[in-house]
């Protein structure tokens, strides 16, 4: 199909979008008479407002595989982690996956409740849906996790004790080697 220039009223869009799976809706294009399967390839929203300027759609065919960005939501509290006054930190937030429109996930949820300080969670070991393929590095980092990291000279106000009682011993010692 050639690109064809269309206009959706704003509303309509939005209500479209606003379903469970967002901008993954397969939405139904009617152009001069004829109905076509799509779903939104790009969204621009204005810088300010946030309100959408451009929409690119792509026709889909249903029985063909598409690839397509699905949000990741992490799901569950990592007591381990919390425990050790770690921080889960989500080091995506989406993931690309390559599925028939009728197998597109809404999103891919990952339960962080196992993890610990040492847990890394790459794309390998993400339990996808049936139908679905992840596209990228298998070694992607999906989930980390973050730690302070501890210092094990001591701390900056003992250290700083120690060399002021060194500092007003030193004069004494060059007082009397002065007499």
């Amino acid at each position: 199909m050639e690109p064809v220039t269309v206009s959706v009223a704003r509303r309509d869009l939005r209500v479209a979008l606003s379903g469970p799976a967002g901008v993954n809706t397969i939405l139904t294009l009617d152009v001069a008479g004829k109905s076509y399967p799509a779903i939104v390839k790009e969204l621009q929203r204005h810088p300010v407002r946030r309100t959408v300027s451009h929409v690119d759609f792509l026709q889909i065919d249903l029985s063909e595989e598409i690839t397509v960005s699905v949000p990741v939501r992490l799901e569950g509290t990592a007591k381990a982690v919390v425990a050790n006054g770690g921080l889960v930190d989500p080091a995506v937030d989406s993931i690309e996956l390559r599925c028939t429109p009728a197998n597109m996930p809404n999103e891919i949820v990952i339960d962080i409740t196992d993890m610990t300080v040492e847990t890394v969670i790459h794309l390998k070991d993400v339990a996808l849906p049936a139908g679905t393929t992840a596209v990228g590095d298998p070694d992607l980092l999906i989930v980390t996790v973050l730690t302070l990291r501890q210092d094990t000279a001591a701390p900056a106000g003992e250290g700083e004790a120690a060399t002021a009682a060194g500092a007003e011993e030193a004069p004494a010692a060059s007082d009397e080697s002065a007499s």
